[in-house]
């Protein structure tokens, strides 16, 4: 019995490990493709089957229509309007003594709630839909 079991599971990790490693495979091909001479800036859709695109090719950036029958060019426009800028990393905040921190309260007003406010997991999220249930099903 405990042979069995042992093998069933030996059998299931090799499984899991097949997809895990087949899945990694498969998303190789599409991963670093930011870098290339071929870059979609940014894409609207219009309707369910037509969008427009602003592709970036080389350093030119073309303004494509798309629909379900066929891609055509619409136009060129300026690449610098679409060039991602990279974020503002704030690791830390200097702040002058005095200044700043003694303006703001020690605790942020939504924190005086418990960690789960807000959550399907909190006591209060349940009350009140059980409140809000009573009210809607009883008889006036």
């Amino acid at each position: 019995m405990i042979s069995l079991t042992l093998r069933v599971i030996v059998a299931l990790l090799i499984v899991v490990m097949l997809m895990w490693l087949l899945a990694k495979a498969v998303r190789r091909p599409y991963a670093g493709r930011r870098d290339g001479t071929l870059v979609v800036l940014n894409r609207q859709q219009l309707s369910r089957a037509s969008a427009v695109a602003v592709v970036r090719v080389a350093d030119r950036a073309l303004v494509l229509g798309i629909t379900d029958q066929h891609v055509s060019l619409l136009g060129e426009t300026d690449i610098d309007a679409f060039e991602i800028e990279p974020q503002e990393h704030r690791d830390h905040m200097e702040v002058e003594p005095g200044g700043l921190a003694a303006t703001l309260p020690g605790r942020h007003p939504m924190s005086l709630g418990g960690r789960l406010d807000g959550s399907l997991l909190s006591p209060k999220t349940w009350t009140a839909t059980i409140e809000f249930l009573r009210d809607r099903t009883t008889r006036r």
